[in-house]
Formats: structure tokens, C-alpha cells, sequence
């Protein structure tokens, strides 16, 4: 046996469950009382009491334990057995409906539960129905709505435990509110106010709102109702009925102060016993009225204040009215006034020298103060010491104060937790001055002019390199000089209109035109561009649906369009996000091997170098490379030639051209015959040396001018790097650094090396062009750093060149350490100090300049590839483009009328139209509404604003104690005051540079009220864990602080950003007269070719087409139309006059005379040549009128007038339009 109990203690160590079992069960132990139902719950005991054995030292289990564990396990299995009849017996019970059968189930000692009352029955009954209820997810029969659910369920041990627990607890919650009514009502019988009010304070009561002001008003209340409900019931009974919970009935016995939940016999109410709820009704109602009345005594002196203006104003008035009279008697008072002066000043003259004769006592004491003077001269001439060392005194003066102002400005940029009286004296830098204002404007302007002169250029660009194509024909006979002379008249008349045109040219109609409809749909797209630009996913995921062909057009369009060229540090921190997710979405789609990125030609790669070396990269790349380039072009005896067979030819022509004879030497070799002759082989080193020098130049001027590179560039490289790294992990550091130098070097550098002048590199003057050698010389170091860049030596046809092989490999080294410090670059959030809520900050709202043709293009490709873009239909998108409905076409966005749909070249104007440039203020569709709090980030910003607005008017050392103080007269009074000014400021500041109306409605409540909703804010910004008062706010007294610190580096950045956009401006009109001198140089070309034509015939003549050079040169005047109302009836301006027939509208004449005010009209009405009524017609309201929707307007009470065509005969006879 002692054997088999080894054995057991073996397996338990196991810890097998089966292998015990089978073990208790085969081994020859004799176990006595083993249950077959209980063998796996044996072996977890014994399992588990085996471990216990060993943490406390005992080598083995004696069969006396494993015994003992098996009697242990089948009392708790019997035990638990008569606890589940005892629950199956409490559910039957419940079922039954019967309390009293309820309660002798509780009391069931197998179902071991604690604090059951046999008084308290009827309750544990109720509870533990409802707990059933709500287990069974069924409501009580009165309530309208039912819930299916399972009926069959059953309350378990817990939850009847549980349920015992809370009736006890709403048994003596019960006893509590019951006693506190009865003492409100016997307090309020007794008739003393200051034990009502005890009573009424008392916790058990449950009274909300009860002030102690109010005590005598609740007790003469509660006795009134309490009188009245004495009179409607009877007052006889001794048990008061209460509803606890809203749901179970509690009587109370006000004689013995005990109460049940079973309805006595014979019960009857107490009718002089008022309830809680009337209770509640009262006190609440007086407390709000007590309120109010406070309200108003708290606001006296603001409404003194506005009475005694009202009587300033009444005053003013009658002093106005009286002064006018007097002007208008100026005459007859002048004369009054000099009679009565001339008696008035003899009368004086006459009292004076009587005064002198009768006072002349009066005159010594003038002598004592003479003396007095003379004795105050010395302290005066002390005084004046001082006075005249006042400068000295203001610069001390000044130097204390700045000390204390520099010493408060460390704090508040070093400290951890900057002190409240400290960031308050640099609140005021949060504001917006006018200079702000101003400067806001004028980057809003440049910006435009960027955009503007890019796309300008971008379409010269495009124009003079079909003009070159053109040329380049007609040279070879492919095509005649008339198409070129067309196409150079399209080039100019095009560039004429642009010049004439603005981005306003479609604001009149269309989709900007004045009505509801119309500025809806404009929302729309504004909505719908502001979500493409600030979720790069949308844009990248299109780019790579759309052929190869097409998202190259489209992204040299409509993406550096929506991004604004990157013009600012926003649209280039976004641009950059849109890089990042494209090149992500395209190495992870499409790149199968990481060559794949170098041979093949990447959509990204190509889309960001084109940018960066398009209108913003190029300056950069002209400080690059323009000196060593230049230096190479300039260097007239550099002559590099790496060809064996091209020098091989130039040295025979040279010989031959010195000696005069023919050579003896064959013209024609190969590079090997080449290279056995010495002078060849020596020419060749020479050309090595002069490249190995040149290129070193243009290494040192690369690798030394790394800040130079754009940082775009270097994080598209970073991106790289680690998208690669990330996709191939077992790729090697040096492959990867020439996939950064394929992107840093080859791509981006080495063409503008190979053609300075079709990059902008080197100034060419108009039809200027390289020679052959020095292109060939470029060419040769490009291809130079191209292979050092690659670490690709020569070798097979280039066997000639392996001497540079060594010059190579060393070259890389120098770019592998320039590459992977190009990726070393930060983050754009952190580089440009944006993040995802920077739009909620900045002064003005984001626009972008883009044409009719692309916003149709952009919505139709958003439709046609929705599904594959955004498979969401509940994202943001799909909502965005149902609200937009179909694409629209050209002229539903210009404006019905824009083109005559008569005109034979209707479409092709269209197709002009379409590349009209409209103005978009993007906006977002989640921008929470006025007075919405529930997103945590605008309620914090709200709240700081509030806060600012506060602690510059009040003085505190921490936050609640401001906001605890009550503000004084004076205070209010200044508040008032900024309120006002600011009010001012904000009437003055244009439109797209207005704050929110929520911001603005708050910053004009009054200082206490904005108090109230910051401590308000606070609490549900406490709630939400953002801020804690434990720490007296001072989380947001730091986010200030920030605020202030984020404030001024704003405003560095956007003098920066004036700087910036004024340089690039520069060098867009530098670019645009070389266009033009380009377009000049053709125009010369071509009428010399015309010229050319002339002398063959010199009747016939080509004559160039100067219409339109004089239009315009004379000055529209305004004057006055007139028509009569019968003419005015055929054009449909004028519908009807009431009270005239319409073959009596002859007679009637109305005369239209513009003002001197711009857009007001004065129109005069005459019937049979005489004038009856005249009217001032605004223009403006006119528009208003038309943006509401009203088509027809009364004038002169009379006559009514359509709207639309009044307007448009307005413009056509007064505006030209």
C-alpha cells in the first residue's frame, strides 16, 4: 500500500488530472465513500492540496489525507446540492407571488443567508420581484414599451444575498425619510422658522436648495399648504404613506414612529401631512425666487448706469435743440452780449476801485505773502533739483522695471509651473492687435500672388515648349509658318487675358454667386477639399487608382493646387503627410523587390522631386549647384573627354590640320586600338584629372551645403529609408543608401548638372544655348557622381575608365555619410510645430486657388473610385459627396448665361471657362456648433479664452480664488470697457479672419457670468480627468503659459513666412520676365520669318493681329437713364402699378441717376411730365434681396419690380457687365 500511495504522490506531482484518476480508481488503495461523479473535482483538490504539502515542507500525501480530501469533497458536493433545492425553492416562491411563502424560503438554513427580517417580508418579496424582472429584462406591466427576454430565469445566490442586503438598507432609508417628514410637518405646525429650518436641513430628508435666507418665507409656505391639505382631507388617521424609490409603498405610524411596507388594516391617510415631493416643491420654488431677487439687487448698478445714460442722452438732446436755436440768433445775441459785457465790465471797473480804498488792510496781507513766497523759494529750489535730474531718475526707474519684467518672463518659459500673477501680466500678448491683423492679410495676399504667378508660369512653361516643338517642325518643313504664327497668338492673347482676369472672375455667378443654393454647394466643396487636404489616405489611395498617365496630371495639378505649392508651414507640413502615406501605399502595393524603386519609375519619387525642383526647390538648387556649374561652363581651357574613339578623332583631325596632308592612320577603330596609342592614352589622363578636380568641386559644394537641401526632400528620403527597412528587413545598410542616393542625387541633382539651363541653374539670355563641349563636360561629372553615388564601378564597355574605380569607391564613403545625414531629420509636427488642432488656433482660416476644370475633375474621379478609396459608407466621404449629388458641368459652377448658348463656338468657350480660377475658404464639417462642449479640446480652449479674459480684469494668486471673489464695480465697469474695444476691433477685421461666434458670443458676457461657465467648464473638464483641483488648475495656468510662448513663435514664423513668400514672389517674376523675354525672342523670330515671306511678294502682306490695343482708353461716364414705364413693362422690369391701367404706363417716366456714393441710385417717378415720388435704391440690398430668394420688390409702394432683372439692367447700362 505504502507503495501505491508513492506512486499517487508521483503522479500528483504531475499535475495530470487524468493520470490521478485513473490512478485512484486501478490502484489498489481501498478508498472508501469514492463518488464517480466527483473523480475530476478529487483530483484537483488532491493536485492542489499535493502543492500546498510541498510549499510547506511535507514530502508526501499519507493515505490518511487523500482520505481525508475525499470525505472533504463529498460534504461540499452534498452541501452546495441542498443550497441549489433551497434557491430553486426561494424562485418558486417569487413565482408564486406570496411574501410570507417567500420569507419561510429565505429562512431555509441550507441557503445559509444573513440578515433576513421576518418584519421586513413584504419588501425582500417586492426587491427581489423586481431584481427578477430586470434579470429578465422584462419592465412593469404600466409601462408602455415591453422588452422580450428570458422568463424562465432564475435569481442566484448572490443576487438574492444582495437583494436582502438593499431592502434592509431601504428599510432603514425608509424609518429615516419618514421620521424627517414628520418632523418638517410638526416643525411647521409648531410655527418657529429656524426649526423648520433644521428640519429641513436635516440629511435624511433628501431637500435639495435649501438656503437658510429663505427660512421664514418656507415656514409661512409649507403652513399655507399644510392648512389647505388639511382642509381637503381628513386629519384624523395615524399612518402617512410614502413611496420610496418611486416603486415600493412604505406607511408610516407618526403615533408609535414605526412603519411597515404591508397596508394596515382600515388604512387611512393622514390628509393634514404634507408629502416630500410637496415638500421639495415649495422649497424650490421660494429658492428660485429668492434667486431671482438676488439677480436683480446684484444688477442695480447697471441698471442705474443705463437709466443715467438714457438721461444723458434726453440732457444732450435738449442742450443740442437749445444750441441750434442760439446759432440760428447768433446776430441779435452778439449784440446782447456786447451791451450787456460793456455794462458788466464798467460796473467792475467802478466796484474795483471802491474795494481798493475801502480794504486797504486787505492789501498788507498781500505784502505777508510776498514775504511767505520768499521763504518758500528755498524749498522750491530743492524741488527743483530733483527736477532737473529727472532723467536720471526715469532710467533707474526703467531699469527696475525691466529687471522685474525680464525676471518674470524666465519664469514663465522656464519654470515648470509658472505662478497665476505671473502669466498674467503676459496675457495681454494672446490678443490680436491691428499689426496682427495686417500682417495675417498680407501673407493671405502673397500667397495668392504665389499661387497665382506658379500656375502662370507653370502654363507659359507648357506654352513655350510647344512653341519650341512648333518651331522645331516648321525648321523641318513639318508643319507652315501659319500654325506657328497661330499658336504664338493664342500664347499671347491667353497671357493678355490672365493678366486682365483675377480669381474673382466666376464670384458673380455660379457656384459663388449670391443665393442659398448656391453658397450650400460652395460649402460643400469646401468641406470636401478641407477633408482631402487634412486626410492624406483619400489622396494616396487615388493616386494609385487612376492610370500612370492621368495621376501624373493630376497630381501636377489638382494636388500642389490644394496644398497651395506648400506656400505656408501648414499646407507643407500636410503635403509632406500626403508624401509619407503615398510612398507607404505605393512600397507596400507595389514594390516587390527593392531595385524595383530604382529601376522602375515610382509615382511618388517622381511626384516630389518634380515639386521640390519645380517652383519651390529651385532657388534651392541654384544655391547648390550654380557656382560649380557655373565654373565649369566659364572655364574655357577644361576640356573632359572620356572617349577613346573621340579623342582618337580629334587628335587625327588635329594632325591633319597642322600638317596639311592626310593622315597614315585609319579613321575608323575601336576603343581598344584607341588606347594603344601614347598620345590617346595621355589625352585621356589628362581628362581624367580634369574630371576627377571638377568633380570634387561639385561633391564639396553638395556635401558641404546639406541645411540647403529642402527639408521635404530629406524626409521623403527618411521615409524611404525606413519604409524599405520596414518591408525588406534583411536589406543591408548600403543598399538602402543607394536607394537614398537614387532620390537625393540621381534624381534630384544630376539633372539639373546635365541641363543647367532647362532647370533654372544658370541665367541664359533669350534662344541662348550651351555649347557642345561644355554640356559634354557636365555631362561627364554627372555621370561621375552618378556612379559614386551607386558605388558602381566601371567595368565592360567602360573597361577604359576602371582607373577611376578606386576615385569611386571613395567618393561613395564621402555621399554614404552625406545620405545618412540627409535622414537625419525631425518629424514635421515637431519641425514645424503643428499638430492636428493647430486649425482651431491660427488667426485665418486655410484657402486655395483652384480652377472650374479641377474641382470637376477631382469630384468626378472621388465617385468613380469611391469604393476603393473609402469602403466605409458611414466615413465622412461618402457623407461629403451625397451632399454634393452628381458632378456638376462647367456652366452649372460659372452660371447659367455664361457662355450664349447660341454661339457656335460654345463649346470651346467653355473649355476657356473652365480653366477660371475660383477662391475656396476650406472649412471643416465637424466644427463643433455654437455652445456644443463635448469635445474635450474646444471646451479646454474655450475655457483658457474665458479665463484670459478674467484674470486681466481680476487680481489672484490662484485660479479658484479669482474665480470665488466677487468682481467689484470698478472691475465690471473696465470689462465693459475691453468688451467694447473688442467689439470694435472685431467689426473692423474682414471676414475670413473673424473669430468662431461661439468665441465671440462668450467673450461678451459679463464678468461674473463668464466666471459661472468657467467653473462650470472646469467641472466637466474635472469629470473627463483632463484637470484636477487638487492642484488648483494649474494644468491649465501652464497651457496658458504655452499658449503665450506659441504665440510669439507664430508671429516669428509668419515675419518668416512674409520673408519667405516675398523672396519666392521674386524669383516668380524674375521667372515670369524670362518667360516673357522668351516669348519676345519667338515673337522677333517670327516676324522675321513674316518678313522673310513679305520680300517674295511686296504687294501681299501678313498682318499681325492688333485688335483691341486702344479698348477701354476712354473714360465711361456715368449718366442718368431714363425710361418710361411701358418700356420698363416689355423688359419685364416693372410687373405692375397698382391703381394704373397697363395702356396708361406711356405716360409714366422713371428716371435712374447713380450718386455719388457707389451703388446708390436715385429714381425719379413723373406722370405726364411732372414728378411725383423720388426713391434711394441701394445695390446692395438688392443683392440681399436676390441671396434670400425674392424675385419681386414693391417701389414706391406702388409698383412692383422684378428683382433679378433690376439688377441686371443695373449692371449692363451702369456697370458694363
Amino acid at each position: 500500500m505504502l507503495s501505491a500511495v508513492a506512486v499517487l504522490n508521483e503522479v500528483l506531482d504531475t499535475k495530470d488530472p487524468q493520470a490521478v484518476i485513473e490512478q485512484l480508481t486501478d490502484s489498489p488503495l481501498g478508498f472508501t465513500n469514492m463518488d464517480q461523479d466527483n473523480l475530476n473535482r478529487y483530483a484537483d483538490t488532491l493536485i492542489e492540496l499535493r502543492g500546498e504539502a510541498l510549499a510547506k515542507g511535507q514530502e508526501f500525501l499519507t493515505w490518511n489525507d487523500v482520505q481525508k480530501c475525499i470525505d472533504t469533497v463529498n460534504v461540499e458536493v452534498h452541501e452546495e446540492h441542498e443550497r441549489i433545492i433551497a434557491l430553486a425553492e426561494i424562485n418558486e416562491a417569487l413565482n408564486s407571488g406570496d411574501h410570507h411563502q417567500t420569507l419561510a424560503a429565505l429562512l431555509l438554513p441550507t441557503a445559509k443567508l444573513t440578515g433576513v427580517n421576518a418584519v421586513t417580508a413584504k419588501h425582500y418579496h417586492d426587491v427581489l420581484q423586481h431584481t427578477k424582472r430586470l434579470l429578465c429584462q422584462i419592465l412593469p406591466l404600466d409601462t408602455e414599451e415591453m422588452t422580450s427576454g428570458d422568463e424562465s430565469a432564475v435569481l442566484w445566490l448572490d443576487q438574492i444575498q444582495e437583494a436582502i442586503h438593499t431592502a434592509n438598507q431601504g428599510e432603514e432609508e425608509a424609518v429615516a425619510l419618514a421620521g424627517a417628514v414628520a418632523d418638517i410637518n410638526r416643525t411647521v405646525a409648531e410655527g418657529d422658522s429656524q426649526n423648520t429650518l433644521q428640519a429641513l436641513q436635516v440629511p435624511s430628508a433628501g431637500l435639495r436648495a435649501v438656503l437658510p435666507e429663505c427660512a421664514d418665507t418656507y415656514q409661512a409656505e409649507l403652513a399655507q399648504r399644510q392648512a389647505s391639505s388639511a382642509t381637503e382631507g381628513s386629519t384624523d388617521g395615524v399612518w402617512v404613506k410614502h413611496c420610496m424609490k418611486d416603486r415600493y409603498d412604505y406607511y408610516y405610524n407618526l403615533e408609535t414612529g414605526q412603519g411597515t411596507w404591508e397596508e394596515p388594516e382600515g388604512f387611512e391617510p393622514n390628509g393634514g401631512q404634507l408629502s416630500k415631493e410637496e415638500i421639495q416643491s415649495v422649497v424650490s420654488c421660494l429658492t428660485a425666487e429668492y434667486n431671482r431677487e438676488q439677480l436683480w439687487m446684484a444688477n442695480e448698478a447697471l441698471v442705474t448706469q443705463l437709466q443715467a445714460r438714457v438721461r444723458g442722452y434726453l440732457v444732450r438732446k435738449r442742450h443740442a435743440q437749445r444750441m441750434e436755436y442760439l446759432r440760428q440768433q447768433e446776430p441779435h445775441v452778439v449784440k446782447l452780449q456786447a451791451c450787456w459785457k460793456g455794462y458788466k465790465q464798467r460796473k467792475i471797473y467802478k466796484d474795483r476801485m471802491n474795494l481798493l480804498q475801502k480794504n486797504v488792510s486787505s492789501i498788507v496781507k498781500i505784502q505777508a505773502v510776498a514775504k511767505m513766497w520768499k521763504a518758500k523759494r528755498s524749498y522750491n529750489q530743492r524741488l527743483q533739483y530733483f527736477k532737473d535730474h529727472e532723467k536720471e531718475i526715469v532710467k533707474i526707474q526703467a531699469f527696475l522695471k525691466a529687471n522685474k519684467a525680464r525676471n518674470d518672463y524666465r519664469t514663465l518659459t522656464g519654470a515648470k509651473d509658472p505662478p497665476l500673477s505671473v502669466v498674467r501680466k503676459f496675457v495681454h500678448l494672446l490678443e490680436q492687435s491691428a499689426l496682427d491683423l495686417q500682417e495675417e492679410q498680407e501673407v493671405t495676399r502673397l500667397r495668392e500672388e504665389v499661387v497665382t504667378n506658379i500656375r502662370s508660369n507653370q502654363q507659359m512653361e507648357k506654352d513655350l515648349n510647344l512653341m519650341d516643338i512648333k518651331i522645331g517642325l516648321l525648321v523641318k518643313n513639318r508643319i507652315t509658318l501659319q500654325d506657328v504664327v497661330s499658336h504664338n497668338k493664342k500664347m499671347k492673347n491667353k497671357k493678355n487675358k490672365e493678366s486682365k482676369e483675377d480669381l474673382t472672375a466666376g464670384d458673380r455667378l455660379g457656384i459663388k454667386g449670391l443665393s442659398k443654393g448656391k453658397r450650400r454647394k460652395l460649402e460643400a466643396y469646401q468641406h470636401l477639399f478641407y477633408l482631402l487636404q487634412t486626410n492624406p489616405h483619400y489622396l494616396a489611395k487615388l493616386i494609385f487608382q487612376m492610370p500612370q498617365n492621368k495621376s501624373t496630371k493630376f497630381m501636377d495639378t489638382v494636388v500642389f493646387t490644394l496644398y497651395n505649392y506648400a506656400s505656408n508651414q501648414r499646407e507643407e507640413y500636410l503635403l509632406l503627410k500626403l508624401f509619407k502615406t503615398a510612398l507607404e501605399e505605393e512600397i507596400n502595393s507595389k514594390v516587390d523587390q527593392i531595385q524595383d524603386i530604382v529601376t522602375g519609375n515610382p509615382t511618388v519619387i517622381k511626384m516630389v522631386v518634380s515639386f521640390n525642383r519645380g517652383a519651390r526647390g529651385q532657388n534651392t538648387l541654384r544655391q547648390l549647384l550654380a557656382p560649380v556649374v557655373k565654373d565649369i561652363i566659364e572655364d574655357k581651357s577644361l576640356g573632359i573627354n572620356t572617349n577613346p574613339v573621340d579623342v582618337y578623332k580629334a587628335w587625327v583631325n588635329q594632325l591633319e590640320t597642322v600638317t596639311g596632308e592626310a593622315s597614315k592612320l585609319p579613321y575608323e577603330v575601336t576603343p581598344e586600338q584607341a588606347v594603344s596609342h601614347e598620345e590617346v592614352r595621355n589625352r585621356l589622363e589628362a581628362s581624367s584629372l580634369a574630371l576627377r578636380s571638377a568633380t570634387d568641386k561639385v561633391l564639396k559644394s553638395i556635401v558641404s551645403s546639406l541645411d540647403n537641401i529642402p527639408y521635404g526632400m530629406r524626409y521623403v528620403a527618411k521615409v524611404l529609408k525606413n519604409s524599405l527597412h520596414e518591408k525588406f528587413p534583411d536589406a543591408s545598410e548600403d543598399e538602402l543608401m543607394k536607394i537614398v542616393g537614387n532620390l537625393l542625387y540621381y534624381r534630384y541633382m544630376n539633372p539639373a548638372i546635365v541641363a543647367p539651363d532647362g532647370f533654372d541653374i544658370i541665367d541664359m539670355s533669350a534662344g541662348g544655348q550651351l555649347h557642345v563641349d561644355q554640356r559634354r563636360n557636365l555631362g561627364s561629372v554627372a555621370k561621375m557622381l552618378q556612379h559614386a553615388a551607386a558605388n558602381k564601378l566601371f567595368e565592360g564597355e567602360n573597361a577604359h575608365m576602371t582607373s577611376m574605380n578606386n576615385y569611386i569607391s571613395q567618393t561613395y564613403e564621402k555621399f554614404r555619410v552625406f545620405f545618412q545625414s540627409a535622414c537625419d531629420v525631425p518629424e514635421p509636427e515637431e519641425k514645424f510645430n503643428i499638430d492636428e488642432y493647430s486649425d482651431m488656433v491660427t488667426l485665418s482660416k486655410p484657402i486655395i486657388y483652384i480652377s472650374i476644370d479641377e474641382v470637376i475633375n477631382t469630384h468626378s474621379l472621388l465617385l468613380e473610385h469611391l469604393e476603393a478609396i473609402s469602403p466605409d459608407h458611414n466615413d465622412l466621404l461618402h457623407e461629403l459627396l451625397q451632399d454634393l449629388g452628381d458632378v456638376p458641368d462647367v456652366e452649372t459652377l460659372l452660371g447659367e448665361g455664361a457662355v450664349d448658348p447660341n454661339d457656335p463656338s460654345r463649346e470651346s468657350a467653355l473649355s476657356q471657362l473652365a480653366k477660371t480660377e475660383i477662391s475656396l475658404t476650406l472649412t471643416s464639417k465637424n466644427e463643433l456648433l455654437d455652445g456644443d462642449d463635448k469635445d474635450l479640446k474646444t471646451l479646454m480652449i474655450k475655457t483658457k479664452k474665458l479665463i484670459v479674459a478674467v484674470v486681466r480684469i481680476q487680481h489672484g494668486e490662484t485660479l479658484p480664488a479669482i474665480l470665488e471673489t466677487p468682481a467689484t464695480v470698478s472691475q465690471e465697469s473696465e470689462h465693459t470697457k475691453i468688451v467694447e474695444r473688442r467689439a470694435v476691433q472685431d467689426a473692423l477685421t474682414p471676414e475670413g479672419l473673424k473669430s468662431s461666434p461661439a468665441v465671440l458670443e462668450d467673450s461678451q458676457l459679463p464678468l461674473e457670468q463668464k466666471k459661472r461657465k468657467i467653473l462650470r467648464n472646469l467641472r466637466n473638464l474635472e469629470q473627463a480627468g483632463v484637470l484636477t483641483i487638487s492642484n488648483k488648475y494649474q494644468d491649465l495656468v501652464n497651457d496658458i503659459s504655452k499658449d503665450i510662448r506659441y504665440q510669439r513663435r507664430y508671429r516669428q514664423r509668419r515675419k518668416a513666412e512674409l520673408v519667405k513668400l516675398q523672396q519666392t514672389l521674386t524669383a516668380l517674376n524674375s521667372k515670369t520676365a524670362f518667360y516673357q523675354d522668351q516669348m519676345n525672342y519667338y515673337d522677333a523670330y517670327i516676324k522675321t520669318c513674316l518678313d522673310n515671306l513679305n520680300r517674295k511678294n511686296s504687294r501681299r502682306s501678313i498682318k499681325l493681329d492688333s485688335k483691341g490695343e486702344n479698348k477701354g482708353s476712354k473714360k465711361w461716364k456715368p449718366q442718368s437713364l431714363k425710361y418710361t414705364a411701358a418700356r420698363l413693362h416689355e423688359k419685364g422690369v416693372i410687373l405692375e402699378i397698382e391703381g394704373l391701367q397697363t395702356n396708361q404706363f406711356k405716360n409714366v417716366m422713371f428716371d435712374i441717376s447713380p450718386t455719388e456714393e457707389v451703388g446708390d441710385f436715385e429714381v425719379k417717378a413723373k406722370f405726364m411730365g411732372v414728378e411725383m415720388e423720388k426713391v434711394q435704391l441701394h445695390f446692395q440690398d438688392l443683392l440681399q434681396l436676390q441671396y434670400e430668394g425674392v424675385s419681386v420688390m414693391k417701389m414706391f409702394d406702388k409698383a412692383k419690380v422684378n428683382v433679378n432683372l433690376l439688377i441686371f439692367l443695373l449692371n449692363k447700362k451702369f456697370y458694363g457687365k
